[in-house]
């Protein structure tokens, strides 16, 4: 089992910055892809961002690429999603998501274990 926390959501301004963690326990992040995905109110959830166990490959969807990083922190045994020149389309629930280590994947359904969420409010 792997249990995740995510943390780091707020409101900020267009343009602004936000930094989200996930912290994981159970596994260690090393031993795992992790991802980021999104809801909007209204929408489907959606793949944002994934990072495999090594760190080595990362994959975006198209409209945060260059603007979002993915990455891990093996000591803390957790996630992060570095969020910068944030727009009001980026508003969103953010869960944080982990899988066996065969691959990234982008569908919900590639993925075994979830966090709660943390709120993402971004004002124009």
């Amino acid at each position: 089992q792997v249990q995740l926390v995510e943390s780091g959501g707020g409101l900020v301004q267009a343009g602004g910055s936000l930094r989200l963690s996930c912290a994981a326990s159970g596994r260690t992040v090393s031993s795992i892809t992790m991802a980021w995905f999104r809801q909007a109110p209204g929408k489907e959830r959606e793949f944002v961002a994934a990072i495999n166990w090594s760190g080595s490959n990362t994959d975006y969807v198209d409209s945060v690429r260059g603007r979002f990083t993915i990455s891990k922190d093996k000591a803390k045994n957790a996630v992060y999603l570095q969020m910068n020149n944030l727009k009001p389309e980026d508003t969103a629930v953010y869960n944080c998501a982990a899988r066996r280590p065969t691959g990234l994947g982008r569908r919900t359904d590639e993925f075994d274990y979830w966090g709660q969420g943390t709120q993402v409010t971004v004002s124009s």
